[in-house]
């Protein structure tokens, strides 16, 4: 699969993102680029950020939490998976370009989006697919 099927799954990110913007335009906002392809580059950073934290710190923040997954059936995935779109929010608010999360709530919706959209995308696009 290699780097294609990363750039791939990174756009598909980045679009993901984009669709939960334009549904939450007044509390979730990538901000910065100017034109139209600098918009476009700020959402795929975004998607990368995203994609990082999402590899590196939500295995840890689950491991940690498995108490809470059990209690809530699971369910304690929503805030978790809420919690990474805020660090990354939190993360891009050090620059002039990136994320922009209001709240907890439009966190909570969100990262719902951005997950169906990201599930919706992958099952369409047949490169996104990992190769067994």
């Amino acid at each position: 699969m290699g780097s294609m099927g990363f750039l791939v799954r990174l756009v598909i990110q980045a679009v993901a993102i984009w669709v939960a913007t334009l549904l939450l335009p007044d509390s979730l906002q990538v901000v910065g680029g100017g034109t139209a392809l600098g918009t476009a580059l700020v959402f795929l950073a975004v998607a990368l950020v995203f994609s990082l934290v999402n590899a590196i710190i939500k295995p840890v923040v689950k491991v940690l939490s498995l108490p809470l997954y059990l209690l809530t059936l699971g369910l304690f995935g929503l805030v978790v998976n809420a919690l990474m779109l805020e660090l990354v929010g939190w993360l891009s608010e050090q620059t002039d370009y990136g994320l922009r999360v209001a709240d907890f709530g439009t966190a909570v919706i969100g990262a719902i989006i951005i997950a169906l959209g990201t599930v919706i995308l992958t099952a369409v696009v047949p490169a996104a697919r990992k190769k067994r």
